[in-house]
């Protein structure tokens, strides 16, 4: 298996060459050169997570020894997972919710970052590069925490996170500035997540920069999902989501599902779509937005237009204007035409915006939800399951209500639960009715928890007492001259 650039496809690399490099050096991303197909779904019946994570990830990172990639499973998704099943699904009135928040940063970029340190190592070691391997990761949230759970002391590899700093939750900003670890290095931006995203990109595009960091023996790579070792990993879930349904006897051999998930950099829900054409049974990919509904408009209207103000909301890791991974799913759609996606970026570089005629998304749905639809859905599915979710999945449940008033599809639906509660406690608890002003955010989260009947997981109860050890912020422009000294590379070591 080969991957192509999707803005140049003569530009062909192994598998873990793309995992090293991240984003290809004409600015587009990874592709595989073919999606490939499962062999009959009903084989993976009775396979456990691990089992399952190999079928799916071997027909992709073809150049990693069988042994090695197994080896990168067992470490990924052991103990420090807390439910034994990694992504159990659990059903609340008509829908499934796929909970994928029971990693160490109890977010559903754990799925993937708990395996990316192992595969970025092997990968390393597969093209005996003995440079030092820097991340360097924008966040809208949770990518940071869990990017940083994963690679923190980790030998040979030092990370660097960069987040909107008013624009996450409390207890994401905590989780992140109060990381250990002596590679990590967190940096709060003044500005918003597209601003730390496109700052990001515009580091790896800078040649001199990367010449520099060359010649001081560092190479660049990134943990965003816009590394096809993120991506990979996350198609994984949905097989496994379709067959819990199976061995529950929910649905029947090869019947059809639909998937929503809330999405902003749409990565999560690429990965359902290359689970449908791998050849998982799904009906509708439904992609939920929240105010920043700018794929709404694409999905309805064929015009990406980010020339419009971004709205911060109780939904923070969806509070994006520049969805990376839709590239991708272009480049697929059109056939692989290198050229029309590079002209299309480079319109929405220039102008802010493109148009795409006649365009072919019959297997998607989108819509999304206001900040109230939001707080009446967490009410709604509390009130009526005594199930607590967070605003991202708040997000998802109201747009599948939307779909199915406006569809009368009665398909059985699985939702992509992408957080715990407990990450956004204010937002959930005013909209179960707990009274959440002027409270400590500790506080809101031990109500939440007494109303709820639910522990309060112990990777955010012990937040409360942690030491700050990231103090660092810049605006945009100072990017890269935060990078240079904590790289120490402010001039080139002969």
């Amino acid at each position: 298996m080969e991957y192509i650039s999707t803005r140049n496809k003569t530009i062909s690399i192994s598998s873990s060459e793309a995992i090293i490099q991240g984003i290809s050096k004409d600015g587009g991303l990874f592709v595989p050169t073919s999606i490939p197909k499962t062999d009959n779904i009903m084989d993976l019946k009775e396979m456990n997570y691990k089992e399952l994570a190999f079928a799916i990830m071997s027909k992709f990172f073809t150049d990693f020894e069988p042994s090695a990639l197994k080896n990168c499973i067992d470490k990924a998704y052991d103990n420090k997972f807390s439910s034994q099943e990694i992504a159990p699904l659990v059903r609340a009135g008509d829908a499934f919710f796929l909970e994928l928040f029971h990693g160490p940063t109890l977010a559903f970029k754990d799925m993937a970052l708990s395996i990316l340190p192992h595969l970025l190592k092997e990968a390393i070691s597969i093209n005996e590069i003995d440079k030092e391997v820097v991340i360097l990761t924008a966040t809208s949230g949770d990518t940071g925490k869990a990017a940083l759970e994963g690679f923190a002391n980790v030998d040979g590899i030092k990370i660097i996170v960069f987040f909107p700093e008013d624009g996450v939750s409390e207890i994401q900003k905590r989780q992140m500035i109060t990381q250990e670890g002596n590679n990590t290095f967190v940096v709060g931006i003044n500005g918003n997540f597209d601003d730390a995203q496109s700052g990001v990109k515009e580091i790896f595009n800078n040649s001199d920069f990367v010449n520099l960091l060359d010649k001081n023996n560092y190479i660049f790579s990134s943990a965003n999902s816009i590394n096809i070792g993120r991506l990979i990993p996350q198609i994984v879930y949905y097989f496994y989501s379709y067959l819990t349904l199976l061995r529950q006897r929910s649905i029947k051999d090869n019947e059809k599902i639909n998937i929503v998930v809330p999405t902003g950099n749409f990565g999560n829900i690429l990965a359902a779509y290359y689970a449908k054409e791998m050849g998982l049974p799904v009906n509708k990919l439904i992609c939920a937005s929240n105010e920043n509904n700018i794929l709404t408009d694409f999905i309805n209207t064929g015009i990406y237009d980010k020339r419009r103000e971004l709205i911060l909301t109780s939904s923070p890791s969806m509070d994006i204007l520049v969805s990376s991974n839709l590239e991708r799913l272009l480049f697929h759609i059109s056939g692989y035409d290198d050229i029309f996606i590079r002209n299309k970026m480079d319109e929405l570089t220039k102008l802010g915006y493109y148009k795409i005629d006649n365009l072919n998304l019959e297997d998607f749905y989108g819509s999304y939800s206001t900040e109230e639809e939001v707080s009446f859905s967490i009410n709604k599915v509390f009130a009526e399951n005594s199930y607590l979710i967070d605003p991202h999945t708040a997000v998802a449940y109201n747009v599948y209500e939307k779909y199915r008033l406006e569809t009368h599809d009665n398909t059985k639906t699985i939702i992509a639960s992408t957080a715990s509660p407990f990450k956004f406690g204010t937002k959930v608890a005013s909209s179960i009715n707990i009274d959440a002003r002027n409270k400590d955010e500790f506080n809101i989260i031990e109500e939440l928890a007494n109303k709820a009947n639910i522990k309060i997981p112990k990777a955010i109860a012990s937040l409360k007492n942690k030491e700050v050890l990231h103090k660092n912020n810049c605006n945009k422009e100072d990017m890269k001259d935060l990078i240079s000294e904590f790289l120490k590379v402010g001039e080139v070591n002969d």
